[in-house]
């Protein structure tokens, strides 16, 4: 039975709907509103902070029934109209279902934007991403938010471009970004950098790497390598290995890694969660001290499944703030009844930044001017921005993995650098 709703439930909603369309809205101004979380006057800098985590409502009211699979939906009925493409059928349709159920989450949190937020099925590959896209269009879609995959999103945009509208993708593969075409998601580079960051203002100036022989890996080395030298550091080896076999680039790299003639002094780890443990193994037969030379990695480590592992003791990893992500997933599973996987919060930021620009630039709400707008934006995920290039850059938090949990050594900062810096 469902408890009665009180005054401080009420109060906890539209505080965390303020807050939230508040916390996305926008540099150089803050909130429109107030925040009734801390009612105080927000500093005055030329980012505003984003307000604080909201509070996980209590019980939402019974979710909408989703529309049958394939078909079109619509949520909203506001005058600025926006596609959301996603795979509702095909491959990836449960994570199009969650991403969905995100999209409904923001809106409603955003109390009802003026948006008209029109859902397309691209049925997992390209060609219907394209032709999603193209039906969104013709309803009047002035933004693509979607699609998933890297193949997707290029095919959305090959159309939008067409009629100059822009995309915002949730691929994590920097290939397809572009101008006009923008990716919110997870990317690897700001990761790398930030871990980087981290271990040369702690000291750090040898780095090693163990880097596997798969698309991710190829997409760090380079930005790895780029990293360590902007900081002045040096790179005193590197090894590459088939994936799934790491021994023995692990025994080439021993002479640099372990035992007491140990010439770097942290060890770059770009693996999965699936693939870790076996590169962790491998280590601790070589003789490899984790004491000795710090390992280090992306958001793929944050898995506790790993924080056990013994090669991995005093290891960091860069990652996006857990907290906001928690707090979403806690009303996510209030509103829908499951556990939203880790991308859901990319399609909730992607509709609260589209209702937050609609509320505020008017017709200049979606110009690249406006979304690559150098301070950034607050979302779940912390503060992030879009370059003119069409990647992201994002707060990152750094972690430490010590007694089977990871710790944050390196908050995330509110503020992002100026551009280029």
């Amino acid at each position: 039975m469902a408890r009665p709703t009180s005054a401080r439930d009420r109060l906890v909603r539209v505080t965390a709907s303020t807050a939230a369309l508040c916390a996305i809205l926008l540099p150089l101004g803050g909130c429109l509103g107030t925040d009734l979380a801390r009612r105080v006057t927000a500093p005055q800098a030329e980012l505003t902070p984003p307000a604080a985590v909201p509070e996980a409502p209590g019980p939402a009211p019974a979710a909408p029934s989703m529309p049958a699979a394939g078909s079109t939906a619509r949520i909203g009925s506001g005058s600025v109209k926006v596609a959301l493409v996603l795979p509702l059928t095909g491959q990836g349709s449960t994570v199009g279902a969650a991403l969905r159920n995100a999209a409904q989450l923001a809106y409603d949190e955003a109390q009802q934007p003026d948006l008209t937020i029109l859902v397309e099925d691209d049925r997992g590959n390209p060609d219907g991403a394209r032709e999603a896209t193209q039906e969104a269009l013709r309803q009047g879609a002035e933004i693509v938010l979607g699609p998933l995959f890297a193949g997707s999103v290029q095919a959305a945009a090959v159309v939008a471009r067409t009629a100059g509208k822009p995309v915002i993708g949730f691929s994590t593969d920097v290939t397809v970004a572009n101008r006009g075409v923008y990716l919110l998601s997870f990317l690897p580079q700001p990761e790398v950098d930030r871990v980087v960051e981290d271990s040369v203002s702690g000291g750090k100036r040898s780095f090693a790497a163990l880097i596997p022989e798969t698309a991710y890996g190829n997409a760090v080395e380079a930005e790895f390598r780029e990293a360590v030298a902007r900081k002045g550091a040096r790179i005193a080896a590197v090894e590459r290995y088939p994936a799934g076999a790491p021994g023995p680039a692990v025994e080439r790299l021993s002479r640099v890694i372990a035992g007491p003639g140990a010439t770097a002094d942290a060890l770059f780890i770009p693996e999965t969660a699936e693939s870790l443990p076996a590169v962790a193994a491998a280590l601790t037969k070589a003789g490899f001290s984790p004491a000795r030379v710090r390992p280090i990695g992306t958001a793929l480590w944050n898995e506790p499944s790993l924080f056990a592992l013994s090669a991995l003791q005093g290891g960091r990893f860069a990652s996006p703030d857990r907290a906001g992500f928690s707090n979403f997933s806690g009303r996510y599973q209030a509103r829908f009844g499951g556990v939203p996987p880790r991308v859901a919060s990319l399609a909730y930021d992607a509709v609260m930044l589209a209702a937050a620009l609609s509320r505020r630039y008017g017709s200049q709400r979606f110009a690249e001017a406006t979304l690559t707008n150098g301070s950034g934006f607050a979302g779940i995920d912390g503060t992030f921005r879009f370059r003119p290039d069409g990647q992201s850059e994002r707060s990152l938090a750094v972690y430490e993995i010590r007694n089977n949990a990871a710790t944050p050594v390196s908050p995330a900062p509110r503020v992002l650098a100026k551009p280029g810096i």
